[in-house]
């Protein structure tokens, strides 16, 4: 994008001070309750508050409603895009800063639906939403410039490349089921999170790339390596959930070293489902991107 795309009146000042602050004291609120009063926190709050991602969240909605604010209502994304951006933050903003989180730890197969929304769902509806150019606008002026960068523009061209996007897609949904990393990282909090944001972050590069909405140029590659990637993805992570699902001992103790949540279901089981969740929600959202990439391919093609 360039610098003519944002707005360039002057910014008031004193409103966004207001807001800041609110998500500062917010996020304090949220943290002192979940650090000393864990037991009466209701099942909506977080079990272990993260600083980073009440950022990433809030200020990006904030942002995000502020660009629309900025932008002339023709240039506003479309009421499904905006649904869809809201609706991947909240489900990102769900598994990772709810209670859901404690399962996620304690249950292989909550782990994997974890991973599923963070890397597929959450990550393909934030793409989807093709909010950048409105959180830009509406975000300060440092952002802007943070994101027009060369550095950025240089990384973003390596890690874009479609044959490095896909191997990064599928190989970080593989490296962290590697057992004695998935063991590791499960018990070293700065590897959780390193875990976790990799998920969201190559999630979200990798389905801004195949679902971009425009032609070749001004996207990255064309709509038939864009289908390629999209379906081209499935086939790594159908045979990693077969091998989990039909593995017959346990293949990842740390959930029994913790304690399963689920008494009743056993490692095997646990794992049998979480192969499945591996197996089948990934293959389903590669047909669905297919599916999108191939209306937006004729939306673009030109009408007699």
């Amino acid at each position: 994008m360039t610098d003519s795309a944002f707005p360039t009146a002057p910014r008031p000042v004193a409103p966004s001070i207001a807001i800041y602050a609110a998500v500062v004291l917010g996020g304090g609120l949220v943290w002192y309750a979940a650090r000393f009063h864990p037991a009466a926190m209701p099942p909506f709050g977080p079990y272990e508050f993260s600083w980073p991602i009440w950022l990433a969240v809030t200020l990006s909605v904030f942002w995000y409603i502020r660009g629309l604010r900025r932008l002339d209502a023709a240039k506003w994304p479309a009421l499904w895009r905006r649904i869809a951006f809201f609706a991947g933050l909240g489900l990102l903003y769900a598994v990772t800063q709810t209670q859901f989180e404690y399962l996620a730890q304690r249950m292989f197969f909550t782990n994997r639906l974890q991973h599923v929304v963070m890397h597929h769902i959450g990550a393909m509806l934030v793409a989807l939403s093709w909010g950048g150019p409105v959180i830009l606008a509406g975000g300060p002026d440092w952002l802007r410039r943070i994101a027009i960068s060369r550095p950025v523009r240089s990384v973003m061209a390596v890690v874009q490349q479609p044959a490095i996007a896909a191997v990064l897609f599928v190989g970080l949904f593989y490296f962290w089921l590697i057992p004695p990393v998935h063991f590791r990282a499960m018990l070293d909090p700065v590897l959780y999170q390193v875990m976790n944001w990799s998920m969201v972050v190559d999630g979200i590069l990798f389905w801004t790339l195949v679902l971009d909405p425009r032609p070749k140029p001004p996207a990255r590659v064309q709509y038939g390596i864009r289908a390629a990637l999209a379906i081209g993805v499935m086939f790594p992570q159908i045979a990693l959930g077969a091998l989990i699902t039909f593995a017959e001992r346990d293949l990842f103790p740390y959930y029994a070293f913790c304690g399963r949540y689920f008494q009743s279901i056993s490692a095997v089981t646990d794992q049998q489902i979480g192969g499945l969740v591996i197996w089948i929600p990934p293959a389903m959202m590669s047909v669905i991107a297919l599916l999108i990439v191939v209306g937006n391919m004729m939306r673009a093609e030109p009408r007699d």
